[in-house]
C-alpha cells in the first residue's frame, strides 16, 4: 500500500472537509406548512398597515409554503391580495410565481 505524503494527506483531508460541508448544506430544516403561522401578518394584510418584524420572519419561514396556500380556493383570495404582496415586498419576499 503506497503512504501518502503530508501533503496528499493534507490534500485527503480537505477533500473529506469540503465533501462534508456540502452534505450538510443539503440538510435543512422542514418547514410545516401551516396558514396560521401567518397570524403575526394578518392585521398588515387586512388593513394595509406596515407588517411587523414578527410577520416578515414568518413569512420568510412560510414562503416554501405559499404556492400550496394559493392554490386553496380559501386561502388564495387572502394570499393574492394587493396588501398581501404589499407585506411580501415590503418583508422582502418575492411574491411565487406558481
Amino acid at each position: 500500500m503506497k503512504k501518502l505524503s503530508i501533503t496528499g494527506l493534507r490534500l485527503w483531508l480537505l477533500v473529506v472537509a469540503i465533501a462534508a460541508l456540502l452534505i450538510g448544506a443539503r440538510v435543512t430544516e422542514a418547514v410545516t406548512c401551516s396558514p396560521t403561522e401567518l397570524s403575526p401578518c394578518v392585521t398588515a394584510i387586512l388593513s394595509g398597515m406596515p407588517p411587523s418584524s414578527a410577520c416578515c420572519s414568518k413569512l420568510r419561514e412560510q414562503k416554501p409554503c405559499l404556492c400550496g396556500y394559493l392554490r386553496n380556493p380559501n386561502l388564495k383570495p387572502y394570499v393574492q391580495s394587493p396588501n398581501a404582496k404589499k407585506v411580501a415586498s415590503a418583508c422582502g419576499v418575492a411574491f411565487p410565481s406558481c
